[in-house]
């Protein structure tokens, strides 16, 4: 799944939160799963995927990230439990 995408990544449900940017969501995900890189997401246990949205482009990916990022978390959480209310982990459903 080689596109842009904008993905927010969890420690468990309505724990510490992880908003970024890829165009290459499977393999950034796994990064921050495996604590293949250390920083943020390894340091607070961010490694469940629980919202992505995919883009036409990497710069409208990044603009969606900056405006994510820059809201409030209560943004976030909305976000994510419109479409996925029970935190479920959802990188199965894009390594299939």
């Amino acid at each position: 799944m080689k596109q842009p995408a904008v993905y927010i990544m969890s420690s468990k449900p309505n724990g510490t939160l992880y908003t970024g940017v890829t165009s290459n969501l499977p393999k950034r995900a796994w990064e921050h799963r495996t604590s293949a890189t250390t920083g943020f997401t390894s340091q607070n246990n961010c490694k469940f995927l629980v919202w992505f949205e995919l883009h036409e482009t990497m710069d409208s990916a990044i603009t969606r990230e900056k405006q994510l990022k820059s809201g409030p978390r209560i943004a976030k959480l909305r976000l994510i439990e419109s479409t996925n209310p029970t935190w479920r982990d959802l990188y199965p459903t894009i390594t299939k």
